[in-house]
């Protein structure tokens, strides 16, 4: 087993691992949860990715949907289309071959564990792996902290662990769960329109919030901007591996 060291001390050392897969879940009409079971220890922080070694040159990022804490398995959410070739490819993999190899862990948008400041969640689509292990391990490591998860896709059916984070704010009376929804079919009770919208509309001040945002670059862009200039956010307690390509 190869061992990588890393003179960056947020990452840690990281690992090339195989992994066997255990389960490939369709759990949208263009996402699949994947389920992984490495040979050998691993570790990271809530928030870090992993990288799919598809050959010597060509490593391609996932978050990391499962925590820390489980020592036994990683869980991603893939959203492949014929639209997404780079992670279709990936999944093509992934089901003919059932075993994939890792290069584990990347990323500084982990969760500041010694932090007691009230938490902000943002995901767009499946940005919810990012925030989902995020919330997790919050929860569990401190139950009480005021916690507001936004998550938004183009449909409801989009949401597709949206049962998860209701059972999960009626044992959590401080966590508040926010769906929001671009393209809403008669009947939605949720929210319309975009996550930073109903984020911008929700909160006068965002100066004393932690902030964790994974969705696609323009939306980490402009999520970082109009918070910042508008809400009083602090740059230096905005997390998402975006803001290191904007």
């Amino acid at each position: 087993m190869e061992q990588i060291t890393n003179d960056d001390p947020t990452e840690g050392t990281m690992t090339t691992l195989s992994c066997k897969v255990t389960s490939v879940e369709a759990i949208a009409d263009t996402v699949y949860r994947v389920r992984l079971v490495p040979a050998a220890d691993f570790s990271f922080r809530a928030g870090q990715y992993l990288m799919v070694v598809m050959d010597e040159r060509d490593k391609r990022p996932f978050s990391m949907a499962s925590t820390p804490m489980e020592k036994d398995i990683i869980e991603l959410h893939i959203g492949a289309s014929e639209l997404n070739l780079y992670a279709m490819a990936v999944m093509e993999r992934i089901q003919q071959q059932r075993e994939v190899v890792v290069d584990i862990p990347h990323g500084d948008a982990w969760l500041r564990e010694e932090s007691t400041r009230p938490m902000i969640l943002i995901a767009g689509g499946t940005g919810f792996s990012y925030v989902r292990s995020i919330l997790l391990t919050a929860l569990a490591q401190q139950p009480n902290r005021d916690i507001a998860i936004y998550w938004g896709g183009r449909e409801v059916h989009h949401l597709y662990d949206l049962a998860e984070l209701n059972a999960l704010a009626v044992r959590h009376p401080k966590l508040k769960v926010v769906p929001v929804v671009e393209q809403p079919e008669a009947g939605w009770q949720g929210r319309n329109g975009t996550v930073l919208t109903a984020v911008m509309q929700d909160f006068g001040s965002l100066a004393e919030y932690d902030i964790y945002i994974a969705g696609r670059f323009e939306m980490a862009k402009i999520a970082r901007e109009r918070f910042c200039a508008e809400r009083g956010a602090q740059e230096a307690h905005m997390y998402g591996d975006a803001f290191a390509f904007i």
